[in-house]
């Protein structure tokens, strides 16, 4: 099915976003879904040829021998590798257009390149990260929940960016039932998966019946359960240390996962390269690659643009998924 070209925001500018962007258009101009990068056009030159473009539907004209920009500009040069809170201001506006032109349907999804948190605090920016201000730009504000996903592996985290000890004391059976919803509602509106997901113990052995913890029965036992009264196929807990074996992933769609790390380890040992990040619970497709600015080689090439294209293919095929089916605005 046809949709309309991706949007692709810039990321922060002394990252290695630029220059993915070129390197996927440059991989993907033959053959692949267009996409159109919003950002400013002078971080392009010597990476990619680039047209202007001034509405995105023109980005398929000109994808072919060019890299199709909606232009944005930086109040402050830009050094690779050496972050300016000074252009934070930009780097939301390149996010905040391209939800926008997402939930009017000019573009077909959103892909987001790497930010800085700590650098756009610095400028003012008062969310936790990009998952979510794009659910506050949705106007779904506390719906959203992360997928990270590769050809090997597709996980949600119950519980993510805080520390152990706060993970532990904030699960809680109506956590995982939500998190558990808006899984098996992705993989059946955006993926086509049948929907089994394979549910993660918190503790060793999945508690050994108790022995190492009563938390996978009174908390995490409870979850599955309503989530197979609602018809969902969820199972578990099952022992982590066993669960993201060859073997054991084919009896599954995805894993839903107590903690962020007990998520992400699995999948980036598996395919660091491939990952994509997916954000559930949004009326838009929201991807990213799975890695972060990577200050330290930015502006050297040896940047890898493996986890952007896997995101600009993944964000192309749920939006085609969720417009075949109708779920898409």
């Amino acid at each position: 099915m046809t949709i309309p070209p991706l949007a692709l925001t810039m990321g922060d500018p002394a990252g290695v976003g630029p220059e993915l962007a070129a390197r996927a258009w440059h991989a993907l101009r033959d053959t692949g879904q267009p996409f159109v990068w919003i950002g400013d056009p002078l971080l392009l030159d010597g990476h990619a040829p680039y047209g202007i473009v001034h509405e995105p539907g023109h980005a398929d004209a000109v994808f072919a021998s060019a890299l199709p920009v909606l232009p944005l500009t930086l109040p402050a040069p830009v050094t690779p590798g050496t972050p300016d809170p000074a252009n934070g201001a930009a780097v939301v506006e390149s996010i905040a257009r391209a939800v926008e032109l997402t939930l009017l349907g000019r573009t077909g999804a959103v892909v987001t390149a790497p930010i800085a948190k700590s650098v756009l605090r610095a400028g003012g920016f008062q969310h936790p990260g990009h998952t979510e201000y794009l659910a506050d730009l949705c106007g779904v504000a506390g719906q959203e929940w992360m997928m990270l996903a590769s050809p090997q592996l597709r996980v949600v985290p119950v519980t993510i960016h805080v520390s152990l000890r706060d993970a532990i004391a904030a699960l809680s059976t109506d956590l995982i039932v939500r998190a558990g919803r808006a899984l098996a509602r992705a993989l059946h509106e955006d993926l086509g998966a049948s929907g089994r997901i394979a549910v993660a113990g918190l503790n060793p052995h999945a508690g050994e019946e108790g022995l190492m913890g009563v938390e996978d029965q009174t908390i995490v036992a409870p979850a599955i359960a309503i989530l197979r009264a609602e018809g969902i196929a969820a199972f578990g807990p099952l022992p982590p240390d066993t669960m993201f074996t060859e073997a054991a992933r084919r009896r599954y769609d995805a894993a839903l996962c107590m903690y962020h790390d007990q998520a992400l380890i699995p999948l980036k040992t598996l395919d660091m390269a491939h990952g994509v990040n997916v954000t559930l619970g949004l009326p838009i497709v929201r991807t990213s690659p799975d890695h972060g600015t990577a200050f330290d080689i930015a502006g050297t090439g040896r940047a890898d643009p493996s986890s952007l294209i896997a995101a600009l293919h993944m964000a192309r095929d749920m939006a085609a998924t969720r417009a075949a089916q109708g779920h898409i605005k």
